[in-house]
């Protein structure tokens, strides 16, 4: 047990070191590139701290054990808006874009409908599992999630080159950010498998069911880039970054991470993932109806509050 702390401790080190690179670089490159940190934060940086989540759901589906894949997403989901929001917005309330109010609740509202509908077999006909057809429109929505941001980037900087030309200082600049990317994402890979592998060993000799550790230890586990990055991008004054992963990583959770598992192999699900879904897009609609119920758009402490004793409380009725 001992050394498993030891692990677990390490893991936290390589997670702070590569969060402080991964919004060094990100947020340099919305300056440079002269675009948005939301969008940076809703693409480069919510993939970077995802990668763990894709890599769990892979190796589980791929072992045969994808009741951890379902658990992963959806309880990373709820981390990511309970615990990591909730978190945030108590250490400094924040203003929701607008894009996040008119675009990215909406959107994630809508993926996790489909995601509880594709469950309960109103699709596909298939009750209780999310299939490969089912993983395969997941993956289309990825692509497009991706890929609208990505052809509006290489429109606005053609206009930006013919208007100015090339720039050699900007485009040394933008090598050096995307090396202090790869180098945190590399440190938050690391990190998240040192602290997952010590918790879920830890969690196994105290015969925690695989459903709990799913839920919990590996969701929390592989959220924990989420955590230091937005925690890191708030106290650094990158607002707009952790909003933007927070969201981001959820949307790619449900669609790329999801959606890969599902391809890989059938997954079925049991009454308590239906109930976990729906706990998922009622705290999206309370997020979101957070964000509206005041005209300036703002997370108050008092909402990061009633976000974090959902979570208590949901994290408890777990293991009672």
């Amino acid at each position: 047990m001992f050394g498993q702390i030891l692990i677990l401790i390490l893991g936290f080190a390589l997670l702070i070191f590569g969060a402080d690179y991964l919004v060094k670089g990100a947020s340099n490159i919305a300056k440079v590139l002269n675009v948005s940190e939301m969008v940076i934060g809703l693409t480069i940086v919510a993939l970077g701290t995802s990668l763990p989540e894709l890599l769990v759901s892979i190796v589980s589906a791929t072992t045969g054990s994808t009741d951890i894949v379902m658990g992963n997403v959806v309880g990373s989901n709820i981390c990511n808006l309970l615990l990591i929001l909730g978190v945030v917005v108590v250490m400094k309330p924040i203003r929701l874009e607008k894009e996040s109010i008119k675009k990215n609740f909406p959107l994630l509202i809508g993926i996790t409908a489909l995601i509880l509908i594709m469950s309960l077999g109103i699709i596909f006909n298939t009750r209780l599992k999310i299939t490969k057809l089912d993983g395969f429109l997941l993956l289309i929505i990825a692509v497009i999630y991706f890929g609208i941001p990505i052809l509006d980037f290489i429109k606005n900087d053609k206009k930006e080159k013919d208007k100015k030309g090339n720039n050699d200082e900007n485009n040394g600049l933008i090598i050096k950010d995307l090396i202090f990317i790869l180098l945190g994402g590399f440190a938050l890979k690391y990190g998240g498998d040192f602290a997952v592998n010590s918790s879920v060993n830890m969690a196994q000799m105290l015969n925690i069911s695989e459903r709990v550790i799913g839920l919990t230890v590996v969701a929390i586990g592989t959220s924990l880039p989420e955590l230091i990055t937005s925690v890191v991008a708030i106290i650094k004054g990158n607002d707009e970054i952790a909003e933007g992963n927070i969201i981001g990583s959820c949307i790619i959770n449900s669609c790329l991470i999801l959606g890969t598992g599902a391809f890989i192999s059938d997954i079925p699900l049991t009454a308590s993932h239906i109930k976990d879904l729906a706990l998922l897009l009622v705290c999206i609609v309370l997020i979101w109806l957070f964000g509206l119920s005041n005209k300036d758009n703002i997370l108050k402490r008092e909402h990061g509050i009633t976000l974090l004793i959902i979570y208590l409380i949901y994290s408890i009725k777990l293991f009672v």
